[in-house]
């Protein structure tokens, strides 16, 4: 039985990305980071984005094309290229990557019964879209990253007005001063 894990960076302040839209302060020129974040992807076969989220991590589909990437890019780029995407959007018009499907609802009842159905965890990127899961209570465990910055404002990484209890399950540290926390959502 699969795991819906809500994984992502999250500035100290709680937020996903600044007023600009922007999360480069998450660490993504940390090679270390970037690592841990492969091999933690490694047991996700199916990643649930939402459309901006998914227009985001599209780099990752030319990664490998690129001959002068660092190896940590190309590490993370070949992980994230052999798992399955579902792109949740009313407004995306196709999908530009391969292994993806776009779906029009977000429906948490059939979500979690086809992840229960699944022999891999599957993550669920984006605070908006895992917004929705979390207020519907089919989350299992969330893993943010969290970056040692306060960006003062932008897109929250918790849902507004939710509670939840969470047991500690794991953490890591890296030399730059993020931190990975793994919870279990306490149902």
């Amino acid at each position: 039985m699969g795991r819906l894990v809500y994984s992502m960076f999250t500035s100290l302040d709680g937020y996903a990305s600044d007023t600009s839209g922007s999360s480069d302060w998450g660490g993504a020129g940390d090679p270390e980071l970037h690592d841990f974040a492969a091999e933690q992807s490694r047991g996700f076969g199916t990643y649930l984005y939402g459309r901006r989220m998914y227009e985001t991590m599209t780099f990752w589909e030319t990664a490998l094309d690129v001959p002068d990437h660092p190896d940590f890019v190309r590490r993370f780029a070949t992980v994230w290229q052999a798992a399955t995407k579902v792109v949740y959007s009313t407004t995306l018009d196709e999908t530009t990557t391969a292994r993806t499907t776009l779906e029009r609802t977000f429906d948490p009842v059939a979500v979690r019964a086809w992840v229960d159905t699944l022999d891999h965890d599957v993550t669920i990127d984006g605070p908006t879209l895992a917004a929705h899961a979390l207020r519907a209570g089919i989350v299992d465990e969330v893993h943010p990253y969290v970056s040692p910055v306060s960006v003062g404002g932008g897109l929250p990484f918790w849902p507004e007005g939710l509670r939840l209890d969470l047991d500690l399950l794991d953490e890591h540290r890296f030399r730059g001063g993020a931190l990975w926390l793994r919870y279990a959502v306490r149902r």
